[in-house]
């Protein structure tokens, strides 16, 4: 999760989308709407997204994003709406967002009843103190995990030194909660001093995958969903973060710090003394897999630069992910979403979009992708959550 979850997702915390996101709006939004002018839309397309209240905008799909049938703007009225995720049912987003005028993130999720609202619904999950980040939802939909700072401060964390260069902040703050979504109450899965967040849950229904610092490092870890019987996956030098299981709970994919060949001990010293502070730069971060006991670590993609975001395709064979390796001209903030076989061949660049597209993820029936992007925002760099009608 970010969430680059981290952010927080890299979760990575959504700062990334501030840092990258391009400074100049895209110039063809007007021209793309114009050529799809004459496009026979349905009438009831927007009836036809399984998220209720999401407002139709076919006019935002780019040239050549050949896999979006259709397109739906989720979120209204807030800024940095990153990482959403599916219910196990299918009609509800939990997401992280910043409503109008606080300054970080908080947990939302979406109405799973339909009304006669023109937007979605947006309920609040979380309590508004510290800040939040990687919601998932869990037990048939009536809980839903998420990690929080607000055991330890009421107010929004300080921003990280940027003089260094560009840098996440990994809370040691963060605790991992679960929610109930219907009694409201919720109570902490991981209570020791250091960064616990970024859980996701194996479609098995018996554990869950997270990033923690507890052994000394950011590593993956899995436990049971009430937080016993921990267990580490991942013991390399760098950041392993923002885990998911495959469809069928065999494997995970992950985002893990990449090292330049001739250079892994200068950036490893890096690495150790930003992390003495709390702090890790994920501008070479690479896509990899492992099963969930930590053993078959692979890598899947050697592209350089930023990759991150990972999830599988329905079937398991493919990974859609985020990138930034492609951008030559904007200094690594255009990220669009990609796709790559697990064995690492036949790379494809799925989103076409000049500023941020990331936090992908498939609806449980693999027909609807989920993700955050700039397009569309009432002001640049303002990050909404759309739906899209995914075709092969």
């Amino acid at each position: 999760m970010i969430s680059m979850h981290h952010r927080t997702d890299f979760c990575i915390t959504f700062a990334v989308v501030a840092s990258f996101a391009l400074a100049a709006c895209h110039s063809s939004d007007a021209e793309i709407a114009t050529e799809r002018a004459n496009d026979v839309v349905p009438k009831d397309a927007a009836m036809r997204c399984p998220i209720a209240g999401a407002e139709s905008v076919d006019n935002l799909i780019q040239k050549g994003e050949k896999h979006f049938a259709h397109l739906w703007k989720v979120t209204q009225n807030v800024e940095n709406a990153a990482e959403g995720y599916w219910s196990e049912s299918g009609d509800r987003l939990t997401m992280q967002a910043m409503p109008d005028g606080t300054a970080c993130d908080r947990i939302f999720v979406t109405d799973n009843a339909r009304s006669s609202a023109d937007r979605t619904a947006l309920t609040q999950i979380s309590n508004g103190m510290g800040v939040t980040t990687c919601s998932y939802f869990v037990r048939n939909d009536t809980q839903l995990l998420y990690a929080s700072t607000h055991a330890f401060m009421t107010d929004c964390p300080q921003r990280p030194d940027m003089s260094h260069g560009y840098v996440w902040a990994v809370h040691p703050e963060y605790d991992i909660y679960v929610h109930d979504l219907g009694t409201g109450k919720e109570k902490a899965l991981t209570t020791e001093w250091g960064y616990d967040a970024e859980a996701t849950v194996s479609p098995l229904g018996d554990r869950m995958v997270f990033t923690s610092s507890r052994s000394g490092d950011l590593e993956l870890w899995t436990c049971d969903l009430d937080g016993k019987h921990p267990t580490q996956v991942t013991n390399e030098i760098g950041y392993d973060g923002g885990a998911y299981y495959s469809h069928d709970g065999k494997w995970l994919v992950f985002r893990s710090s990449a090292w330049t060949p001739g250079k892994e001990t200068a950036e490893q010293a890096e690495y150790t003394e930003l992390f003495k502070r709390w702090l890790v730069r994920p501008t070479h971060m690479e896509i990899m897999m492992c099963r969930p006991d930590g053993s078959e670590r692979r890598r899947v993609t050697n592209l350089g630069e930023a990759n991150f975001a990972p999830y599988f395709f329905p079937g398991d064979k493919r990974i859609i992910f985020a990138s930034n390796s492609h951008d030559k001209a904007l200094q690594g903030r255009n990220f669009d979403l990609f796709a790559v076989d697990v064995d690492g061949k036949n790379v494809e660049q799925i989103t076409n979009y000049e500023q941020f597209d990331s936090f992908p993820m498939f609806s449980p029936d693999g027909h609807w992708l989920a993700f955050a992007s700039n397009r569309g925002g009432r002001k640049p760099h303002e990050t909404n959550m759309f739906v899209a009608q995914w075709k092969d």
